[in-house]
């Protein structure tokens, strides 16, 4: 049964997969890295924005729908401070990457522009750093693209999901293919680029109407694409469906044999697969997400937004807010911080700066292991001098035994690791037995 490894990178753990406004912004420092002894280290932000037109049947992330509008300057209000006050820590000093996710960004209009263009003024943002912002058809207009491009957006995700109203129908969707297209329209006349986010293995969705979706976003305009497998999450409308009857079961080799089709249309439209679940032209690579699946520091903000950071930058923020921070053991010391904030959205603008909470800590054998487990999930693998390093050869080689992984050289003639057909197709097995490590240590 196929499993494909769904894991959301900016939850991952073990196994698991962000002039400003008078009464919130705290500048930093404005403009591009310089030069100077000693460099930052490298953190990129994301903001999670927790608001939706309505809930997606499907969907588990948090957020709130039809919340009254006057909440989006007080998120924005609170996000501000919040990503102020990280940047006197020096968190925000070399920030390659952006990424204004949710939720439904685009929802609150104005109030969107206002905190990108607070952002920009509180981070230290890299020359040509990448910065994007999700939207849905329903709610993105020419209008408000342009001024997002004016305050530096330079690249939006776009939640299509299908070209197929039925389909969009049974996944709770609350726009349809004619919102999809005028969107599409609006981003293309922006001129920046846009990836684009598909669905599989919905109940009812039939291979012909899958097909025609893929030929649909080859001919969108799209540099890169998502494509993910239906999963039935716990305590979702659709979990209830399920449950009672109403709707059928996803079935998995059906999403599988989608997703080979997927891979087949849009490597021809010229967006090969780099991920598990990602196409892009070459050189349109989600940058962003290429941070969780290589091991760099990124910082959450928001309600349930996660972090991961290099322990002494977690240590150095404990020790100024006066969390109390464990002493570790001779044997158990920590290499990284992975935490969130799982605070409601009222609990969060009463106090934006709460600790974060559940907070896990990865010791040096631990990140190699993880490091080696999310490098799987690229095409290109990872190398077999860091598989040996992190001690995993011997898993690996089992695998190989299995057909799941094999071993390779690239063009620079350095030998990797990767994973076959099948071991893409049973990623959880494949991600699952790195992360357990020799003989489940």
């Amino acid at each position: 049964m196929p499993t494909f490894g769904g894991i959301s990178p900016a939850a991952s753990s073990g196994l698991a997969a962000l002039a400003p406004h008078a009464a919130a912004g705290v500048s930093n420092s404005a403009g591009p890295v310089e030069d100077s002894q000693e460099a930052p280290t490298p953190v990129s932000l994301y903001v999670h924005v927790p608001f939706c037109v309505s809930k997606c049947a499907y969907c588990d992330f948090y957020s709130e729908a039809a919340v009254d509008p006057a909440r989006y300057a007080q998120f924005v209000d609170a996000v501000l401070f919040e990503a102020g006050h990280w940047s006197h820590y020096d968190l925000l000093d070399d920030v390659p990457t952006i990424y204004i996710g949710g939720g439904t960004p685009t929802i609150m209009g104005d109030e969107l522009v206002r905190l990108v263009e607070g952002l920009m003024q509180t981070v230290r943002l890299r020359p040509g750093a990448e910065v994007t912002v999700e939207t849905n058809p329903e709610t993105t207009d020419i209008q408000m693209v342009a001024r997002l491009v004016e305050a530096g957006v330079n690249r939006f995700s776009i939640g299509v999901q299908s070209f197929d109203d039925s389909v969009l129908r049974t996944l709770g969707r609350c726009h349809d293919v004619a919102q999809t297209q005028r969107a599409l329209q609006a981003l293309r006349e922006s001129d920046i680029p846009f990836s684009i986010d598909l669905i599989c293995g919905v109940p009812g969705q039939t291979f012909p109407s899958w097909e025609a979706t893929l030929e649909q976003a080859v001919a969108s305009g799209a540099r890169h694409a998502s494509v993910y497998p239906l999963a039935v999450e716990p305590g979702t409308p659709l979990e209830a469906a399920v449950l009672e009857g109403r709707t059928p079961a996803p079935d998995p080799d059906v999403a599988a044999d989608m997703m080979l089709a997927a891979e087949v249309a849009l490597t021809v439209g010229g967006m090969p697969r780099y991920e598990v679940a990602n196409y892009a032209q070459p050189g349109h690579e989600a940058r962003h997400n290429l941070v969780y699946w290589t091991g760099g520091a990124y910082l959450g903000v928001g309600p349930h937004a996660a972090s991961m950071l290099p322990y002494p930058l977690y240590e150095a923020v404990a020790a100024g807010e006066g969390w109390e921070v464990a002493a570790p053991d001779a044997a158990h010391v920590p290499a990284r911080a992975r935490f969130t904030r799982e605070v409601t959205l009222a609990e969060y603008l009463r106090y934006p700066l709460r600790r974060p909470e559940p907070l896990e800590l990865l010791t040096a054998p631990d990140a190699a292991r993880e490091d080696v487990m999310l490098g799987l999930r690229l095409t290109a693998g990872v190398l077999a001098s860091q598989v040996d390093a992190a001690g995993l050869g011997g898993v690996l080689q089992d695998l190989a035994e299995q057909g799941l992984v094999e071993l390779g050289a690239d063009d620079s003639g350095d030998l990797r690791w990767a994973t076959t057909q099948a071991g893409w197709l049973l990623g959880n097995q494949v991600f699952g037995a790195v992360w357990a490590g020799p003989e489940g240590s």
